[in-house]
């Protein structure tokens, strides 16, 4: 790394933009003292710290090193503290000191030393706390020659596979574990995207075959992982990293764990609140773009197509906003200890409610809109017909009230009440369009919004800095410039300290400084998304897999460039697992089990010449061309028909809702068997007997051996220090005994001379020879 900077620690003298000039002075005696504490905290710590000026007034780069001789010491702190707690250790003893650290293990040494607290032997600069409220961040700077080198490894004959020992000497045990899952993902969606290929072009929609097939694959890629990462968790050394991980800064002690769990509890009913409120706002904006736009004939029909998604837009964010600062509280509020806990409890409640986003809209439209489509868009034609009717009548009265002549109300007015036109009105399609804007059209947005729009933004932030610059520079006013506070100007010709070299190391270094942090929730969130959409829904249509496969080739490269280019060097992390997101796979895979059942038993008959795709009209061979037709006879109107028909549907709606959970029932049930066959199997295969296990317990063997001969050792030399001292003793005794008080002390302990002697007398061999003689 240029200069030998470890990591950089932004400092902000004042977060306000206008004060007034005596607030100005009192942050920068308070700005003064922190800095200076900083500084000396740093230096006194044994490592080097300078400061430099950063991207605009009062905003400081504090560049951080740490001399080797005190990285040796903080990485054999490490490795003793990883033996005691029982983490797979590689190196012990002197040789320890001779095993070079990777950049990533250097950094994150580092940066757990300054910002861990000093109960866990860091200095405590933690950014944002009471003491350190002028830290911004700790960051480290990124590599460029590797960064480079990286991107341009990616061959198009390479695009799948990734360098994962080069990714994590780089970047960490977390970066490395996600690009080691992207990578076998994206291989193992090779399986259901020839499986839908095939099934698409030669099979039959919503086949059993197909959606069986993929229950298995996705169960069977679960259990791999769970396998895959515990394996590599053992290569790495991080096995069990949580016991070694070091303690929040917000974090109380002597909390008691029944308090943490009671907390956790009660942020159940909020989610459920926020769940509820989601999924009305979300089924109200369904009914209205699936029905309501298509019975509105009145003024602007055309543009009303657009409201529903106005309203998704202007609502659905707000929500979801509110929700995610309420779960940042109460995960704050729950008080864990250590950070892996404490995000893994925020992600499961984020990735709720991002779920339902992601999937409410297709179990709306396989569940309500093509079952019962039909019958709904009657249900609602008699609600508007029967509204508007009201309303009229209540204007008729009006009008005959006042003596004037009552017309009778047109039928239906701005909306379509033809009963015969509802079929018509609906999208036979709207299933496979839908799966083709999530799989096809969401992804290309995605991939554009992560590697196109930065740039955008960027351009845009520079033209209105300079902007700013230009009319600061060109306004008329104070000479002090706002508020009396004046910038240290520097010409292009003037040379900075350290020349030009340091002049484009500095700039380099404000615009990563600049750039947001980058976080894996968002790439492990829209993977996991793309898997639910592939292990739940593909049987709708069977091409998806082929479109995520297509896409993950392209997003190890775009996520890369992402990480490397839009975004700052992230910060190394141990970790032994992808976390909880490991549990929203296998949560996915159980509903993956009752999805698929239930889309084979709604769409596809017992007899496989029937078992034809929704947009067939002549769906009377299944139990929902039955139910089409008895909830078109119930909402029909005229008495007689009405009531015996509405007898009818009801009868056909509950066998239909008690066939559909029985199947349920039976498909979660099968999974489990399933999950539990498959488990076993994987770890008979991959876990058992595999390389890494037979390394470990080999590393395992000679430690204890080596301790063990150690221990061996130590107790020799005190058994021959002793029997040294005791004969230095008996040679004491042997000389007072050749005195007359050493005779006298004889006679009295004569039976010591007996007891020595019971020892001297063995009576073995001379018992044998006596058997020989008396034969």
């Amino acid at each position: 790394m240029p200069h030998e900077v470890d990591l950089v620690i932004t400092f902000r003298a004042t977060k306000k933009t206008s004060l007034s000039k005596q607030q100005i002075r009192e942050d920068s005696r308070k700005a003064e003292r922190q800095y200076s504490r900083l500084i000396e905290t740093l230096r006194y710590a044994g490592l080097r710290a300078v400061g430099r000026r950063g991207e605009s007034l009062g905003h400081l780069l504090v560049f951080v090193s740490c001399p080797r001789s005190h990285v040796v010491n903080l990485a054999k702190r490490e490795r003793h503290s990883d033996f005691l707690c029982g983490l797979p250790t590689h190196v012990l003893g002197p040789e320890a000191d001779a095993v070079s650290l990777s950049p990533a293990d250097r950094i994150r040494l580092v940066h757990a030393y300054i910002s861990s607290l000093p109960a866990d032997g860091g200095l405590g600069i933690i950014p944002g706390s009471s003491d350190w409220d002028l830290v911004e961040s700790i960051m480290t700077l990124h590599d460029r020659e590797f960064n480079e080198t990286w991107l341009r490894s990616w061959t198009p004959s390479q695009i799948a596979s990734v360098q994962l020992d080069k990714i994590r000497e780089q970047f960490g045990d977390s970066v490395a574990l996600y690009f080691d899952f992207l990578a076998s993902y994206t291989k193992a969606l090779v399986f259901p995207a020839v499986l839908g290929a095939m099934s698409y072009f030669f099979g039959t929609p919503y086949s059993p075959t197909y959606s069986t097939l993929v229950l298995i694959w996705s169960v069977v890629f679960v259990e791999w992982w769970r396998v895959r990462e515990r394996t590599l968790s053992q290569r790495f050394g991080t096995h069990g990293s949580f016991r070694v991980e070091k303690r929040r800064a917000d974090y109380k002690p002597g909390f008691p764990w029944w308090k943490r769990e009671l907390r956790i509890l009660a942020s159940l009913p909020v989610i459920l609140l926020f769940a509820g409120i989601l999924t009305a706002l979300l089924t109200g904006i369904f009914v209205f773009e699936a029905f309501v736009t298509h019975l509105y004939t009145g003024p602007g029909h055309k543009y009303i197509a657009f409201s529903p998604t106005i309203l998704f837009v202007a609502l659905v964010p707000r929500l979801l906003a509110v929700y995610q600062s309420l779960a940042r509280w109460l995960t704050a509020w729950e008080n864990h200890a250590h950070y892996s806990t404490h995000a893994a409890s925020l992600t499961l409640k984020t990735f709720v409610l991002s779920a339902l986003v992601a999937y409410l809209g297709l179990g709306l439209s396989a569940f309500v809109y093509v079952p019962f489509g039909e019958g709904v868009m009657h249900i609602l034609q008699t609600w508007i017909f029967h509204k508007t009717t009201n309303g009229h009548l209540k204007a008729m009265n009006v009008t005959a009230s006042d003596g004037a002549a009552a017309r009778p109300p047109s039928a239906g007015g701005f909306w379509d009440m033809e009963k015969a036109n509802a079929r018509g009105k609906l999208n036979p399609d709207r299933l496979k369009n839908q799966m083709f804007a999530y799989t096809v059209t969401n992804q290309v947005v995605n991939t554009l919004q992560e590697v196109g729009l930065p740039y955008v933004l960027r351009a845009v932030a520079a033209l209105r800095n300079g902007k700013k610059a230009a009319s600061t520079s060109g306004g008329q006013g104070s000479p002090n410039g706002k508020n009396g506070v004046k910038k240290r100007v520097v010409f292009e010709d003037e040379k900075e300290k350290g020349g030009m070299e340091e002049r484009e190391f500095l700039d380099r270094v404000r615009q990563e400084v600049a750039l947001p942090d980058y976080e894996l929730f968002g790439d492990y969130d829209e993977m996991v998304t793309q898997f639910g959409y592939v292990a739940l829904w593909s049987t709708i249509w069977p091409l998806a897999p082929v479109m995520a496969l297509l896409n993950n080739f392209l997003e190890l490269r775009s996520d890369a460039f992402k990480m490397t280019v839009h975004h700052r060097r992230p910060i190394p992390i141990r970790t032994d697992t992808i976390g909880p997101w490991l549990d929203a796979l296998t949560f996915l895979t159980w509903l993956a089990a009752l999805t698929n059942s239930a889309l084979v038993y709604l769409f596809c008959p017992p007899s496989e010449a029937h078992c034809a795709a929704p947009s067939t009209t002549e769906v009377t061979h299944t139990q929902l061309g039955t139910l089409h037709r008895d909830i078109f006879f119930a909402s029909a109107s005229g008495p007689g028909p009405e009531a015996e028909g509405g007898q009818d549907v009801g009868l056909a709606t509950r066998q239909l809702l008690f066939t559909a959970l029985f199947i349920a029932l039976a498909a979660s049930h099968g999974y489990i068997l399933l999950r539990t066959l498959v488990r076993h199997v994987i770890e008979r295969i991959f876990w058992k007997g595999s390389q890494e296990v037979k390394e470990q317990e080999q590393e395992d063997r000679e430690i204890k051996a080596r301790l063990l001969k150690a221990l061996l050792a130590d107790r020799e030399q005190r058994a021959r220090n002793e029997v040294e001292s005791v004969a230095e003793a008996e040679g004491a005794v042997v000389g007072e005994a050749r005195s007359p008080a050493g005779q006298n002390a004889k006679g009295l302990n004569g039976d010591s001379g007996a007891v020595s002697g019971f020892w001297d007398n063995d009576e073995g061999l001379e018992e044998i020879s006596r058997v020989s003689k008396e034969v």
